[in-house]
């Protein structure tokens, strides 16, 4: 439990700090400085394992999964996150279906700025809306499992690496859970700086984050164990990150509460993802991980 406490200190008390540096800076979000304070956050959990270790003369990064022997459930993890964002889209029309539209602002943007860079380079692309979802959707599932799945690492090696293994004899459930509150929690100075809910950048948008990263922390979770390594809930938190914004594309006046991948559509798709996957782990599956303990 010392090193849990520890842990938690580090990581809060860092992204508090970066949240302090924030608010005393005066400058809005997004901006250059809240966009880069934000991606250097992500870097925190690593850092606190890091200490912890360290503290604990632990051999650095040992005990976390770091593994690279690819298996199955890299693919299945990967190609579970467009799923969920597809029953996100689903669920954006269903919950908000008066403000669901295939000419939105955001995706005029959209196809103006891959006009914009096509010219930039000496080309002449225009492309239709639905061209421009899919060359989108392509681009984030590659920067999703390359260059952001190195980012989201910084956090996945401390969530689903360091402070899972301190779980270890523990019900599957009660990490999940309490990963998932401590995560989402984690969030709160970048909540209130406007990140994620730049409607609500306040205890509400801190909440809902919260109720957002149980479900979430569940499936990455169960990947991580089912694949044996914190590789791929990195890539799956990576292909997350860069395929969130596609959820709002077909929006139009909408409320961050309800819609998108932060909102309330985002959880319900991931409590269905989580579902589908105790069925399978319940039904199906050998290992029964949902109902068992952790076992690293």
């Amino acid at each position: 439990m010392k090193n849990l406490k520890l842990y938690i200190a580090i990581t809060y008390g860092l992204v508090w700090a970066v949240g302090l540096v924030f608010w005393l800076s005066g400058t809005d979000y997004p901006s250059p400085l809240g966009n880069t304070l934000a991606a250097a956050c992500m870097f925190i959990p690593l850092v606190a394992t890091l200490v912890c270790q360290a503290s604990s003369r632990q051999p650095l990064l040992r005990g976390i999964g770091i593994s690279w022997r690819v298996n199955r459930w890299w693919f299945v993890g990967w190609l579970t996150i467009p799923a969920v964002v597809l029953l996100t889209l689903l669920f954006n029309y269903w919950l908000d279906g008066s403000h669901f539209t295939t000419h939105s602002q955001a995706l005029q943007l959209l196809c103006d700025s891959i006009s914009q860079s096509s010219s930039e380079e000496g080309g002449n692309m225009h492309l239709s809306p639905s061209a421009a979802v899919a060359l989108t959707f392509l681009s984030g599932m590659l920067t999703g499992a390359t260059i952001n799945a190195l980012f989201a690492f910084g956090e996945e090696s401390g969530w689903r690496g360091y402070l899972l293994s301190q779980f270890k004899g523990r019900p599957f459930l009660t990490a999940a859970i309490a990963t998932g509150l401590v995560w989402g929690l984690w969030h709160a100075p970048l909540i209130l700086m406007g990140h994620n809910y730049p409607q609500h950048p306040n205890l509400v948008g801190v909440a809902a984050m919260m109720l957002l990263c149980i479900p979430l922390s569940a499936i990455l979770q169960y990947f991580r164990l089912k694949s044996g390594s914190v590789v791929v809930p990195a890539i799956m938190h990576g292909t997350f990150n860069a395929l969130a914004g596609m959820t709002a594309l077909f929006m139009d006046d909408y409320n961050d509460l309800l819609v998108g991948s932060a909102g309330l559509a985002g959880f319900l798709a991931l409590l269905v993802a989580a579902t589908v996957l105790f069925l399978y782990d319940r039904y199906i599956s050998r290992d029964r991980l949902f109902t068992s303990h952790i076992d690293l």
